[in-house]
């Protein structure tokens, strides 16, 4: 538990400086490294990372007091500890509740449910002593070749993921725990994912304040205490092409602070990836970021790169490339957050993962299953008990290193036979062969029905030509996109289609509801299937 923070500590440039860095290191307990940076000089505080420093609800919030002890011992105000638990595709902490994520919110398209998620996961956050998430995504995802982003979104309308946003924001907040709007000003219409480079977008001020802006807005206007930036370089606002918004005064001034007036917290995003200087161009690239106007830097676990940045932020102050007003002003910013996190209540640690929480996640699940066609009929399913099924995924794995599908079971199968006695269960590679496929087609055409999930199908052509080749004279097939909606696109003749958004197992099961008509399908598209389907589209389970 952290001691609150009651009065406004008196800071020293140096001080001050130390506030804006967001440190991470290895270990399930506090690091020697750790321990060490704390006792030499004053933190912002910490990021979490499942590979890193996870392992249950409990380890965490163990770690998590003791790191806030230390602190104390150091005579630091609390500390900011923040982690990526967004729901579906990522969620940086083990053992709790698995929500859907943000597109099968969008699909459910109801903010008060939207509000609920966000209190239940705010809850368990705080019950592991995280007072920072970073969440919600407010990238509008309108590019389906989006590589980063995907359902991570809320969807592609503007104003349905300002209403998702906001409510998402109050729901957090009320729980206890600072939300952190991403990717500003919006990543959702690259092409690149800037862990890997820089993506360039080459829209103007009108074209942001009509698609990327509004969830932001919306945001702000909710109270949201952070506001995350992203590493894309927009030259119509800011003339160097290479520039990435978080390093730009005219994006992160101009645009966040004067045009939507936002006073909070701005906190890079990871300062490792590659859209970012490495090397001994880090600590000009963090100068600049803090020149530009980020608060808080979110830097990576090795600990050459924190001295560096570390030592770089302090000789910025002395030599007056950091302006000192600048520099106390923020570090105003930082504790003021941390007063208010500082002040909120922690739950017990049985809130992680309760009964509750676990019928929401399924609520949301069940809500967000879209039938997106069924011109064979199929459903709801009907089959004689002695009929063989087979149930088909790719084994999942991290798309992006924003991901932790990996930590992920596969769970269809089993989710079928809590209603068919007889199902087979066959996990593929997440992009097949033409030896995988047409050796699988041989096998499951031995089967009575074929259910067939798959992961961006679109980006992985092997799964597409598994579809295909079980539609070429074999048994029934259902298929369904269990990550985007646009995986029809790749294999357009697949008679009966559904959408989760999510292969968790709330989400199986919601889906297995919906296929033997045990439950309404309720869903609609968040993002409109490019030649194909319209955002918004879905339709009940027998309708022709």
């Amino acid at each position: 538990m952290m001691t609150p923070l009651t009065t406004t500590p008196q800071l020293t440039l140096d001080q001050a400086a130390g506030q804006k860095l967001m440190a991470a290191f290895a270990g399930y307990e506090p690091s020697a490294q750790i321990l060490r940076l704390l006792q030499r000089q004053h933190l912002g505080g910490v990021t979490l990372f499942r590979s890193l420093n996870v392992q249950s609800p409990a380890q965490v919030r163990a770690l998590n007091a003791a790191l806030q002890a230390a602190a104390a011992a150091s005579g630091q105000p609390p500390l900011l500890i923040g982690a990526d638990q967004e729901g579906g595709t990522l969620m940086a902490l083990a053992g709790t509740t698995a929500f859907p994520g943000n597109m099968a919110l969008g699909a459910a398209g109801d903010p008060a449910l939207a509000r609920q998620v966000g209190f239940a996961l705010g809850q368990e956050l705080a019950a592991q002593g995280v007072n920072v998430n970073y969440a919600p995504v407010c990238d509008v995802n309108n590019n389906p070749q989006n590589p980063v982003v995907g359902t991570r979104s809320f969807g592609e309308d503007p104003a349905a993921v300002a209403a998702l946003a906001a409510a998402l924001v109050t729901g957090l907040q009320a729980a206890g725990v600072a939300a952190t709007l991403k990717h500003f000003p919006g990543h959702g219409d690259t092409s690149g994912d800037s862990h890997h480079g820089l993506p360039v977008v080459q829209h103007d001020a009108a074209r942001l304040a009509r698609i990327e802006l509004p969830p932001f807005a919306a945001g702000i206007a909710a109270g949201a205490r952070l506001v995350m930036t992203a590493h894309i370089a927009l030259p119509a606002i800011d003339a160097a092409a290479d520039l990435p918004a978080t390093l730009s005064p005219a994006i992160l001034r101009g645009i966040l602070r004067d045009r939507l007036g936002f006073d909070g917290v701005i906190i890079s995003d990871a300062l490792d990836m590659r859209a970012i200087e490495q090397g001994a161009g880090l600590v000009i690239d963090a100068i600049a970021a803090a020149a530009a106007g980020v608060d808080l830097l979110i830097l990576n676990s090795v600990v050459e790169d924190q001295e560096t940045v570390a030592a770089g932020l302090r000789q910025a102050v002395a030599r007056g490339l950091l302006a000192r007003e600048a520099t106390l002003a923020s570090a105003g910013r930082v504790l003021d957050l941390k007063r208010w996190v500082s002040a909120q209540p922690q739950p017990a640690l049985e809130v992680v993962a309760c009964a509750a929480h676990r019928a929401l996640a399924l609520e949301v699940a069940a809500r967000a299953v879209t039938l997106v066609r069924d011109d064979a009929h199929l459903l709801p399913l009907r089959r004689a008990p002695e009929a063989r099924l087979a149930a088909v995924v790719p084994q999942p794995a991290d798309l992006t290193p924003a991901d932790t599908s990996s930590y992920v079971t596969p769970s269809l199968a089993a989710a079928l036979r809590r209603r068919h006695a007889h199902v087979d269960e066959f996990i593929v590679p997440l992009n097949p062969t033409d030896a995988d496929v047409a050796a699988l087609r041989d096998q499951l055409r031995e089967y009575d029905l074929v259910v067939i999930g798959t992961i961006n199908a679109t980006a992985h052509t092997g799964q597409a030509a598994l579809v295909q080749a079980l539609l070429d004279g074999g048994p029934p097939v259902v298929a369904v996109a269990l990550r985007l909606p646009y995986d029809l696109a790749a294999y357009p003749a697949a008679p009966t289609y559904l959408c989760t958004y999510s292969l968790l197992e709330s989400s199986m099961e919601a889906l297995c509801d919906v296929l033997w008509g045990a439950r309404p399908v309720g869903g609609r598209l968040p993002v409109s299937i490019p030649a194909l389907y319209p955002r918004g589209h879905g339709m009940p389970a027998g309708a022709a």
